[in-house]
């Protein structure tokens, strides 16, 4: 997207927590395009050192190895930020059943270490991630802030603690805080190898090395898959957001839905594979059908996302032939 819209302060100084990952590196780099000073705090377990070693000779970058759940390295990492994007957590809903206490530990732990690190450092505006999967089971489409139903998995859980410790700040404290409610986001660098990995880069790496994607339940389920140029969007307007649109969860999504058959069908034909893909059982704690309404992000944020899907994924697409 085109960042000239979007103005801070030349001397704007941004902590980036997990920048060492997928989404983080992205606002990374958007940043130092814009000509900020950019911290990068990440311990590295899930975000990877390739991500942002074209960053290490740019002045204005400096990295941090830390840990989120250490309140001494926030507090330090905190030291005259005007802003913090808070992108450090553990993701994957099949893995936070195996492992809730570390979710636990890190997205609820970690998260409130840096909100009161941004709070005793005075910092303008703390933005952090959270995540659709609040909305739970919640049948009603398209998800509507304020609409939420049974969380079905300890991630979820850990996302939706984070925004009620989020509106506490705001109340109790004046922290300036905004959480982004992704929906699905893909695009360059997401890792597509591992367990956990994201479908779309990992389907997209299977096709390239001629193997054969499984497709978990009868691929019917839905989705809103948003592309990383939105998400970088939606945090740069969080960041110039009001006062009175603090304390409060937002919808950071495309605004569309598709069906993972027809997903799957579309990267294929992108690709030029003809391979049908194998079916297999649904994956505990998902939700059937997501799709976001974004009229509050736009109404408060003056969010207005550039890339719907097809547009997304072909940048993907010729992202991963490139770099895999």
């Amino acid at each position: 997207m085109s960042y000239s819209e979007v103005k801070f302060d030349k001397d704007a100084v941004f902590l980036v927590t997990g920048g060492a990952g997928f989404i983080g590196s992205n606002l990374v780099e958007a940043l130092l395009r814009m000509g900020h000073k950019v911290r990068c705090l990440d311990n590295l377990s899930t975000g990877k050192q390739e991500n942002v070693d074209m960053f290490m000779d740019d002045p204005n970058y400096t990295f941090i190895k830390g840990d989120i759940t250490d309140l001494d390295t926030c507090m330090k990492a905190c030291e005259g930020v005007d802003y913090v994007m808070n992108e450090a957590a553990w993701g994957s809903v099949p893995r936070s059943i195996e492992m809730p206490l570390y979710y636990e530990k890190v997205n609820i732990g970690g998260t409130l270490n840096m909100m009161e690190a941004a709070r005793q450092n005075h910092v303008k505006k703390f933005v952090y991630a959270s995540s659709s999967s609040v909305y739970g089971d919640h049948p009603v489409l398209p998800k509507k802030e304020g609409q939420e139903g049974n969380l079905l998995s300890p991630y979820a859980l850990t996302k939706r603690v984070d925004e009620e410790y989020g509106k506490l700040y705001y109340k109790l404290y004046g922290l300036d805080t905004y959480g982004l409610r992704y929906f699905n986001v893909f695009g360059r660098r997401q890792d597509p190898n591992g367990a956990y990995a994201a479908v779309i880069p990992k389907f997209i790496k299977q096709l390239l090395d001629g193997e054969t994607p499984t497709i978990n339940g009868d691929g019917k389920q839905s989705r809103d898959f948003t592309y990383i140029e939105n998400v970088i969007e939606g945090n740069l307007k969080a960041c110039l957001a009001s006062h009175e649109a603090g304390g409060q969860a937002y919808n950071i999504a495309a605004g569309g839905r598709e069906y993972l058959i027809d997903m799957y069908h579309k990267i294929t034909t992108a690709l030029g594979k003809d391979v049908e893909p194998n079916f297999g059982p649904d994956r505990a704690g998902d939700i059937k059908h997501s799709n976001a309404d974004i009229s509050k992000a736009a109404e408060f944020l003056g969010y207005h996302p550039e890339y719907d899907f097809e547009c997304g994924i072909k940048e993907a697409i010729d992202w991963y032939r490139e770099n895999l």
